[in-house]
């Protein structure tokens, strides 16, 4: 027979595994006696966790959320990092399968008590994933307080550092927390200037609420804008491409922080690439290789078509020992 504490967490484990078990389900799983089910489930309940019981033949055991932690003690960042760690290993599939992340994400949630999950929802509400790198910098805390807002629909006064360094001071109509995968994306509209902009996270200094309510009339794409400011936000050239790809698989090729995407038909993805010239994009473009077309603007089309014949007549004639004059001997096929 299991020792009391073994046996304990697995009965913790079987109750955190679906909604519902009847005492006799509880006893063949764990093989042992009813009476030594009900004497588990009152020292699970004297521990702290929260286990409703039903009477009758149907009836049986449901863990609900609890009013504490026991015995794992987490404090609200704590909670929030590993829910956020679970949902984008769950995401993006970094044990090989979303199954394992989601299972332990949802026991976790059943056992959270109320306050911590409430201010966990905050952050799913207002939290959009977008596919890309690894990496961030910026704290739970912050990040608790920016989903608080952007749920609450409430305007706040952000203190901000740019790219550049420089700081302002402006009123903000929160909507949407964008995840790149390796950075924190708020996307809001700035007040004053009428326009919906993305923040960087790890670039706000302070985040003060208002109580006045946002104005959130003909929201935007929130994935669609950071995607689009990141690609071509910096860059004084921007390309538009057609590629013979469905959307998902084109973005496999261009990630969502290069190029901002967009369906064409069933079987094509138009692509807009930022870059700093019309040969770099040229560069690029050929280095995909996969077939693609152009659109605008024309610079970029015709240094490709450039590149490309260039390309072809440095591998005209043969190869580069005759190009140059130089004698070649051949191999004969075997016998």
């Amino acid at each position: 027979m299991l020792a009391t504490s073994a046996r304990l967490l697995g009965l913790l484990n079987l109750l955190s595994s679906r909604p519902s078990w009847t005492c006799a389900e509880l006893a063949r799983s764990l093989k042992v006696t009813d009476r030594t089910v009900r004497r588990d489930i009152a020292r699970l309940r004297e521990l702290g966790y929260s286990v409703d019981s039903e009477a009758g033949p149907w009836g049986g055991y449901r863990l609900r959320a609890g009013s504490r932690v026991p015995p794992l003690i987490l404090d609200d960042e704590e909670a929030l990092a590993v829910a956020v760690g679970l949902g984008e290993a769950a995401l993006n599939r970094a044990l090989g399968s979303d199954q394992a992340a989601l299972s332990a994400l949802l026991k976790l949630r059943q056992v959270l008590p109320r306050r911590i999950a409430d201010r966990l929802g905050e952050l799913d509400d207002a939290l959009v994933l977008l596919p890309g790198a690894r990496g961030s910098g910026v704290s739970p805390a912050l990040l608790l307080e920016l989903a608080a807002v952007c749920r609450r629909a409430e305007r706040a006064r952000l203190a901000y550092t740019d790219a550049e360094g420089r700081a302002t001071v402006r009123d903000i109509d929160p909507y949407r927390l964008v995840h790149t995968g390796r950075l924190w994306y708020l996307v809001a509209r700035d007040v004053a200037r009428g326009q919906w902009r993305t923040f960087r996270a790890d670039r706000v200094d302070r985040l003060q609420p208002t109580g006045r309510p946002a104005d959130l009339s003909d929201p935007p794409d929130p994935a669609h804008l950071v995607s689009r400011n990141i690609a071509n936000g910096p860059y004084p050239l921007s390309a538009t491409v057609r590629i013979p790809l469905p959307l998902d698989q084109a973005l496999r090729l261009v990630p969502a922080t290069i190029g901002t995407h967009r369906p064409d038909g069933p079987d094509a993805t138009l692509v807009d690439i930022g870059g700093v010239d019309a040969d770099g994009l040229a560069r690029y473009l050929l280095g995909l290789g996969t077939p693609l077309r152009v659109l605008a603007p024309d610079e970029v089309r015709e240094a490709l078509v450039r590149r490309v014949r260039e390309l072809a007549q440095q591998n005209a004639g043969g190869s580069g020992a005759e190009a140059a004059g130089e004698p070649v001997t051949k191999a004969h096929p075997g016998p």
